[in-house]
């Protein structure tokens, strides 16, 4: 699981600022989900071969009694329960204040491991303007410039370094022994741990929690028909005797990290209540994560013909960047349309870590080309000379040739489509990519 790093410290202190140095990007990756406040973003960032995932929280008051800045202090306060390190951001220039010291005892009182920060400390020295901030308790204080890009590696490295993240292994696909990694995502009150009891239940599977990080997640290992799976959880499942119950509290930060470790992700959607954005975010960073995906329309009992009608009209607008997976309408109450479920999965996992050969990929290339020419731009047409794999989960093909940076989008969608009916790819993401061959003669004069 990737590790998680919240932002937090009164408002105009810089933390959006360190946010998109940290993400280095200026685009949350999961931002305005319903039911959070827009003041609070989640993020990608990565220094070296270490991921991690980083909250951004609006302005901290732990004494908020009512109003907007109540329900800031409670977003602050849940982004610090689901954070292993909370990245604390004072104000170098400003200095410190009555405010710092009412979040600095809020901290202490959490009990999370917590890193210390002056932003906007660009050109100052380590000595007598940092040295107020003392009195916050929390430690060293480290100065950075998030504008400017100071002290940010150093930063990473030292909210990471208590975490004692091993290196992370590349070979670890290849060790898990054919076992598959599902994680059933969704929004809150979908009927996510009514399919996994559901599950349990019919296998008559012993389930336990294996030891796992500071978030508790918890991945439940079970077998069907020979085929090993690993159920990572995104409903915040603990064990209460022989049943799992869902917390009601929905977690964005469990929902990613589950994306994350997952082969496969079951997208469950809840037939009374349509398509949301919520399910849209969702499904965008399931694609973007570039995992195998499987989308169940639960509760398909409970609505009538004519909301089934809009439901699938709904489904081919508002999700048509999924519209290489497997569609599967379910009742996990009634345990109605379950069996073909399984079927699904395996498909997107076979497809996901499909091996292709060169000389295949090249034919169909090539018979693609001559089926229908790419585009011409200007003076020149891009020509394909062969294909090859470039990676697995999600494939990638990679084309080489010249002048293939002016091959269109339509293009590749059309090469897509016919390397997916050649190698039966059902329910994973396909990458296509482009190289172009260097002239060596490219800048000499001829002879």
């Amino acid at each position: 699981m990737k590790p998680v790093l919240a932002l937090v410290g009164r408002p105009n202190v810089g933390k959006s600022t360190l946010f998109n140095r940290l993400t280095k990007s200026r685009d949350a990756i999961v931002a305005d989900f319903a039911g959070l406040t827009r003041d609070r973003h989640y993020g990608n960032g990565k220094q070296g071969k270490h991921e991690y995932i980083v909250i951004d929280t609006g302005g901290f008051e732990p004494d908020a009694a009512s109003g907007i800045f109540k329900e800031m202090a409670k977003q602050t306060r849940q982004a610090v329960a689901e954070a292993d390190v909370v990245i604390f951001v004072v104000d170098a220039r400003a200095g410190l204040s009555a405010q710092d010291h009412d979040i600095a005892n809020e901290l202490r009182r959490l009990g999370k491991p917590c890193v210390l920060v002056a932003n906007k400390a660009e050109g100052m020295t380590e000595g007598v303007q940092l040295t107020e901030f003392f009195e916050l308790g929390l430690g060293e204080v480290h100065p950075v410039s998030a504008a400017h890009g100071q002290g940010i590696r150093s930063l990473v490295e030292l909210a990471l370094a208590p975490l004692g993240l091993p290196e992370p292994d590349e070979d670890a696909a290849e060790a898990d022994g054919g076992v598959i990694k599902l994680a059933v995502a969704g929004r809150p009150n979908v009927g996510k741990s009514t399919l996994i009891n559901t599950w349990l239940g019919e296998e008559r599977l012993v389930a336990f929690d294996l030891p796992g990080t500071t978030r508790d997640a918890i991945t439940v290992p079970f077998e069907r028909n020979g085929q090993k799976f690993e159920l990572i959880d995104t409903a915040g499942l603990r064990r209460k005797g022989r049943v799992f119950e869902a917390i009601e509290k929905f977690s964005v930060v469990k929902t990613l990290q589950a994306i994350e470790s997952a082969n496969v992700v079951l997208l469950l959607l809840d037939a009374t209540q349509g398509v949301t954005d919520q399910d849209a975010h969702i499904a965008g960073y399931i694609l973007e994560s570039g995992r195998a995906v499987v989308l169940a329309i639960n509760k398909w009992d409970a609505v009538d013909s004519y909301q089934r009608e809009l439901l699938q009209r709904s489904i081919e607008s508002r999700l048509a960047f999924l519209k290489f997976a497997d569609l599967h309408f379910i009742s996990a109450k009634k345990r109605q349309g379950l069996g073909p479920l399984w079927g699904a999965i395996a498909q997107a996992h076979k497809s996901a870590t499909c091996k292709m050969s060169t000389p295949v990929l090249t034919r169909l290339l090539l018979e693609a080309v001559q089926f229908q020419t790419p585009q011409r731009s200007g003076m020149f047409r891009p020509k394909m000379r062969y294909a090859h794999q470039g990676g697995m989960n999600p494939p990638v093909i990679v084309i080489h040739g010249n002048s293939l940076e002016h091959v269109t989008e339509a293009y590749k969608r059309f090469l897509e489509g016919r390397f997916r009916k050649e190698f039966n790819l059902v329910g994973t993401p396909l990458r296509i990519e482009m190289k172009t061959s260097h002239n060596p003669y490219a800048g000499k004069d001829g002879a």
